[in-house]
């Protein structure tokens, strides 16, 4: 199958050196894209450094060939194609993301958390329910994840605010009525819990008074420039 190394290496690098060999099991059923992943970030798991990709733009390989794939290998599908170019993509797989147990799965959840389609900021503040029960499993991963990433969940959150304003905000005058607002909420509770100190916010208030809007044109994400209308799941960027 043709693909270029480096692409494949990069995808290899958003997962524990422990799956590598699971990782290039899914990497041999991905489909070859022209453009390889784009603008990767680093994130800390369980002492290790990741390097996720921002955006990939590979097809979704063959449904019959994934179903040859081992639990966890889905997994780490799942967690690639939450990283599409598509909305629609990344929404679908995110469904089979907010029940996983692993470390390794939280960063692609906490970075869509980040992100400006509603339909699925929407969909994990109902699928990490138990994120508001203390002493949960899903307190603790998120919690320590947040605690040993700061600037990147720092980063998270100013990243949600702007695609409120710039998206939202005419729906949601208020940021805490905002739907993006409850998963940030429970990740910085969690990450509390975990910490044994109120975490930093880096958002407004939940219900502090509408702040003055911002100016349109701004830039937003790695390659996303603020338009004058909400996104669509389809929209590609």
């Amino acid at each position: 199958m043709q693909r270029s190394h480096e692409a494949s290496l990069g995808l290899e690098n958003a997962f524990p050196a422990r799956l590598r060999g699971d990782v290039r099991q899914v990497i041999e059923l991905v489909p070859y894209a022209r453009l390889g992943p784009t603008a990767p970030f680093d994130v800390v798991v369980g002492g290790e450094t990741l390097t996720l990709p921002y955006r990939i733009y590979n097809a979704e390989p063959d449904p019959a060939a994934v179903r040859s794939l081992t639990g966890r290998q889905r997994l780490i599908a799942h967690c690639l194609y939450s990283r599409h170019h598509d909305g629609r993509v990344r929404q679908r797989r995110l469904e089979s993301l907010l029940d996983a147990a692993e470390p390794w799965v939280v960063p692609f959840v906490v970075q869509l958390a980040g992100e400006y389609v509603l339909e699925i900021v929407e969909d994990i503040g109902r699928g990490l329910s138990g994120l508001a029960v203390p002493g949960s499993v899903e307190r603790r991963l998120y919690g320590e994840f947040i605690t040993r990433n700061p600037a990147f969940y720092a980063r998270t959150e100013a990243r949600a605010v702007s695609y409120w304003d710039c998206y939202h905000r005419g729906r949601y005058p208020v940021f805490g009525r905002y739907p993006g607002s409850e998963p940030l909420e429970a990740f910085r509770s969690a990450a509390t819990e975990h910490h044994g100190a109120r975490w930093p916010r880096n958002t407004p208030s939940p219900f502090a008074p509408a702040m003055p809007r911002r100016r349109r044109g701004r830039t937003h994400g790695p390659d996303q420039v603020c338009p004058s209308t909400p996104p669509r799941l389809a929209d590609s960027f």
